[in-house]
């Protein structure tokens, strides 16, 4: 019988390899929803400035429900735009933002999520961005039921292995020839992230790895090699990318985590993953690298303007979804047939944000949203 260890082990490579062989998503996926305990499962992005979203890479969806979401349901699903807020890595549940209640009478609950006997979903944000973020979801199907604490376990074991995949995706594009493997995409990843050769030798960089290069503050290029200013992350650095270059570091092909500063306020982090295993290893050898390494600040930089408004405020998520609503549309009829909710439900949750707000009608709500974004923008 095989461990459970094992299993973990064996998803965690698959969930690497299909970030460089997009057509292996489909088994990571399933995998997934086996280890954590679900029936169907997908990635998508979703972007609230756009008001667009588009599915990535799915298992066992409908097809069908598939697409009336993204042509119909999208701007009635609850636990936008508050979903957006929750930091990369957290794990949460529709019920997490929006009573269970309100989202059984919602018209995304009865129209869409009911029909196809979703009982409950995984959710977590892969990244995040001032308006934007990337999505796993692992739907519950009412043999599995309710999301419980060892389900959020399980989760909690590959998500951060997901997260490094989706950045790994951006920087080894499928759709480029193998020389064009450090794309333009590269740089709009929120990551740090260099391509080490041997002895840590730097072979390609994004533009967010130049800029912390250049101030030499955490990480600094020695004579070609890239090298931790600390010096016990150096040292943990050159015996990891050591490691990798010769096919035994001690996490296998999941990598291994420097802290490159102390400081909490700093929150600097460099993940080692190795390339010289599963599909990894072809890519890596485009250009002989043995190890990709990410860097990334843990701390989040400053919230969006509808986030900060509705912390500031202690908005709830279906609260924020109305004030969202009202920058789209006028009156209390049209704010129930764009968010699906019946119009006594918006009145509510309108008459809490005037109180919190200390407002009284649309027009002062609207000046204050351009307040926040003018204030972002200073």
């Amino acid at each position: 019988m095989t461990s459970g260890a094992s299993v973990l082990s064996e998803l965690i490579g698959d969930i690497y390899d299909a970030a460089l062989d997009p057509a292996l998503w489909m088994r990571a996926l399933e995998r997934s929803c086996s280890f954590v305990g679900g029936s169907s499962a997908v990635l998508y992005w979703h972007d609230i400035a756009s008001e667009s979203s588009a599915a990535l890479h799915l298992f066992n969806d409908d097809p069908h429900y598939t697409r009336l979401y993204f042509e119909k349901y999208m701007p009635m699903n609850p636990v936008f735009p508050a979903a957006t807020f929750i930091e990369p890595g957290l794990i949460y549940t529709p019920a997490d933002l929006v009573p269970e209640a309100e989202l059984f009478e919602t018209r995304f609950h009865k129209e869409w999520v009911e029909p196809q006997g979703i009982a409950d979903v995984v959710c977590v944000n892969l990244e995040k961005s001032a308006t934007s973020s990337s999505v796993l979801n692992i739907r519950r199907d009412r043999t599995y039921g309710i999301v419980d604490d060892a389900v959020r376990q399980r989760a909690a074991l590959i998500v951060p292995h997901f997260q490094r995949a989706v950045a790994i995706g951006r920087l080894f594009d499928q759709r480029k020839t193998a020389q064009a493997v450090l794309t333009e995409t590269l740089d709009h990843v929120e990551a740090a992230i260099f391509l080490l050769g041997s002895n840590g030798r730097i072979v390609l960089v994004n533009e967010r790895g130049r800029a912390m290069l250049d101030e030499g503050a955490l990480l600094h290029a020695r004579r070609g090699t890239l090298a931790a200013a600390a010096p016990e992350a150096q040292r943990a650095l050159r015996d990891i990318v050591l490691a990798a270059e010769n096919g035994d570091l001690a996490g296998g092909s999941h990598g291994a985590a420097i802290a490159l500063s102390d400081s909490p306020a700093r929150g600097w982090f460099a993940h080692v993953l190795p390339l010289k295993s599963g599909d990894r290893q072809r890519v890596g050898a485009v250009h002989s690298a043995v190890a990709a390494v990410f860097a990334r600040r843990t701390s989040p930089a400053s919230p969006p303007p509808l986030e900060a408004l509705a912390k500031q405020y202690n908005l709830t998520a279906s609260e924020t979804r109305v004030l969202d609503g009202m920058a789209k549309v006028s009156g209390v009829r049209a704010l129930a047939d764009l968010l699906g909710l019946s119009q006594a439900t918006v009145k509510t949750h309108l008459h809490n944000v005037f109180r919190k707000t200390g407002t009284a009608r649309q027009g002062e709500l609207i000046k204050l949203i351009s307040g926040f974004e003018q204030s972002a923008s200073s």
